[in-house]
């Protein structure tokens, strides 16, 4: 673990110089937050893939073999203590900060403010400080809260005042509204994206063990009304490199995939793998009553609530283009079933 007593202190320049090649060209050079996790991950892979330097910052760099494997240089750091970003972001063309707590159902008020309302102002202010030419900050539709069906757009400014559903969902709205744009108002080239639910191959969310236990017929039953815009990751990592690329600082473009309810995907995983999906739906009033009594806030983020986004801008302007629910999920049930020692499914 870190700690400031081992990081060092800030550089006195904060000029970020660019980088050159031995023959004079300039290379292009990014920070990933949070490339330990699952977007961040497939952001720091699609980097490498496209030809561009990655630095990575860990809080235990050992633990990052294969973005290591990948070309990427590990440096240690924690965007909870200010001063372990300055070195690893010097000299840097852009920074990606993607790193954030995502917790359902867990007690964690203390940490989800200290990483993504604090780590986020850490970030975003090493990267004014060094003059950082531009940077993408991962929001997520959850600022929002339950949009109670409405598919909501870039121009709706929630209020802040909640009810929030959960932790996480407070603490990114403050990040977004009391941190970023703040910082964007006072000039920082900031450009934010809010991607949806995310699934793929190597998910680590919520949405896994969902499928996991539909995949072992132990998912009994689905929640009605429920919904969300599934985005496979590596279009979310795709969108977050042409953000870097098209999208304009200052301005927030939804990196959401196709609006679909729990009930609809599982009827999709159904046509895809024959294994029957729940029959079972239960009212969201039910859901509610149970999720009061338990005061369980895994259950009231199932209770019939919507996160749903518009990605008309960024189709329009950044040419982010989503798969379809079935095709992502054709990979990834693919993966998992191989996981699990189960006959792939036929290709449709």
């Amino acid at each position: 673990m870190l700690d400031a007593r081992t990081i060092g202190t800030r550089p006195d320049s904060l000029i970020s110089p660019l980088p050159f090649d031995a023959d004079g060209g300039i290379r292009t050079k990014y920070l990933v937050t949070g490339a330990t996790g699952f977007i961040g991950g497939r952001i720091a892979r699609a980097l490498v893939a496209d030809g561009h330097q990655v630095i990575a910052i860990a809080r235990d760099p050992s633990r990052a073999r294969d973005l290591r494997a990948l070309g990427v240089q590990v440096r240690p750091g924690d965007v909870t203590i200010a001063e372990s970003v300055w070195g690893p972001m010097m000299g840097v063309d852009g920074v990606f900060h993607v790193a954030g707590w995502y917790k359902i159902g867990a007690a964690g008020r203390a940490e989800a403010e200290k990483i993504n309302v604090e780590g986020t102002r850490n970030v975003l202010t090493a990267m004014k400080e060094l003059r950082i030419r531009k940077g993408v900050y991962t929001s997520t539709l959850a600022v929002f809260s339950d949009t109670h069906g409405a598919l909501v757009d870039e121009t709706v400014r929630p209020d802040g005042k909640g009810p929030w559903l959960t932790e996480y969902d407070r603490t990114k709205w403050a990040a977004h509204y009391e941190v970023a744009e703040p910082m964007i108002r006072e000039g920082l080239p900031l450009v934010i994206v809010e991607p949806g639910v995310n699934y793929g191959p190597g998910d680590t969310s919520e949405i896994r063990p969902l499928l996991v236990r539909y995949l072992r017929r132990r998912l009994r039953a689905l929640p009605k009304e429920t919904a969300y815009c599934w985005a496979h990751v590596d279009d979310t990592a795709r969108g977050h490199l042409l953000a870097m690329e098209k999208g304009v600082p200052g301005e927030t473009y939804i990196l959401a995939g196709p609006p679909h309810s729990l009930i609809e995907a599982f009827q999709i995983a159904e046509r895809i793998t024959g294994i029957r999906a729940p029959r079972l739906n239960v009212s969201p009033r039910l859901l509610r009553f149970m999720a009061r009594l338990a005061r369980s806030e895994r259950l009231r983020v199932g209770a019939g609530v919507t996160y749903l986004g518009s990605n008309e801008k960024a189709r329009r302007v950044l040419g982010y283009e989503p798969r379809s629910l079935e095709a992502g999920l054709r990979e990834t049930l693919a993966y998992e079933m191989r996981l699990l020692g189960m006959a792939a499914p036929k290709k449709g």
